[in-house]
């Protein structure tokens, strides 16, 4: 039996890789370090991630994918690479056989760039299927029977919108809006507000310890550090959550709008299995404060978040690998 059969989330912030019979066994971040003189990689994943705005100005901290679909191939390649190396799934028996999720709304010359990176990283065929199909599978939801089902996936690139029953995707919308976006946005208030710079890691603390994107819902505060853009020097100051949730209130307005227009292409009778059954957040995005509250409010159905989100598109390649010889091969 063919036991070499790989899942990857191939993500704008981090690679989660499942591997048939062992499990979710990488989750490192989408960050290559390379030396820009002799352009020699000199780390990947967690390493790399450390070395982002701390390098001299020879070594670069490359992030090859933006907005979910690969912005830099020969680094997409480099990393894929490491990381089949590093889970050792190449031995004896040959190639892996490898399945990728992609962004809904991709072209077809960003499959093609998926594919041959797959292909050129060691892979013996790839199949590529829609990420909110996948997350919704990794969510536990059943997929295949004629319900309609919702998810709303928040990457760190994209945010993607599905409605599925029968097995496949009945609407979908894909914006670039997500993770990345959230992380910018603070990082801008926080120099206009306070004619402070500070780095991307600070931004992403930011984030996860005192933002919300519903009002009141939150009441803490940081201290964070970065530079004076007046005196150039360093500076300590304090954010407070309800500043955060003004920082991103824009950017979350645009994922409930996109929300919204699925559910106004949805059909009745799909919709009214979405009234019942309501939507399930997945991704990194879905653990943001306050996000599922507030989904709920605005488009008046029952929102929740799925069981461990960040892993959901990671655990669903792990159960279409199951079936991956029902699956169209990509070409």
């Amino acid at each position: 039996m063919f036991s070499r059969d790989v899942g990857i989330d191939l993500g704008t912030a981090n690679v989660l890789i499942y591997v048939k019979g062992r499990g979710i066994v990488l989750d490192e971040p989408s960050v290559v370090a390379i030396d820009k003189n002799t352009n020699r990689v000199l780390g990947v994943g967690e390493v790399a991630r450390k070395m982002v705005g701390r390098t001299p100005g020879n070594i670069v901290a490359i992030r090859p994918l933006k907005d979910g679909v690969i912005a830099d191939f020969e680094t997409t390649e480099a990393m894929l690479k490491y990381f089949l190396d590093k889970i050792d799934v190449r031995g004896l028996i040959g190639k892996p056989r490898i399945l990728i999720c992609t962004p809904t709304n991709i072209t077809t010359v960003e499959q093609k760039a998926i594919r041959e990176a797959a292909q050129k990283s060691g892979a013996k065929q790839v199949f590529l299927e829609e990420e909110p199909k996948v997350a919704a599978v990794g969510a536990g939801m059943d997929i295949i029977q004629p319900y309609g089902n919702m998810v709303i996936d928040i990457g760190g690139g994209t945010t993607d919108v599905a409605v599925l029953s029968l097995g496949d995707i009945v609407t979908a919308s894909s914006i670039k809006v997500a993770g990345d976006k959230f992380d910018q946005d603070i990082l801008a208030y926080i120099k206009q507000k306070y004619k402070l710079l500070i780095g991307e890691r600070t931004s992403e603390d930011i984030k996860v310890q005192v933002a919300t994107v519903f009002p009141g819902a939150r009441n803490e505060e940081m201290d964070i550090r970065g530079r004076d853009m007046v005196s150039g020097l360093p500076k300590n100051i304090t954010v407070r959550s309800a500043e955060i949730e003004e920082a991103l209130r824009e950017s979350i307005y645009s994922v409930v709008l996109t929300a919204k227009s699925v559910l106004e292409k949805t059909p009745p009778e799909l919709s009214a299995d979405i009234i019942d059954r309501g939507i399930i957040l997945t991704g990194g995005g879905a653990l943001l404060h306050g996000i599922d509250q507030l989904l709920s409010e605005e488009l008046k159905v029952p929102v929740h978040i799925a069981d461990d989100p960040m892993t959901c598109v990671a655990r669903g390649t792990g159960l279409m690998l199951e079936h991956i010889d029902r699956l169209p091969a990509a070409r």
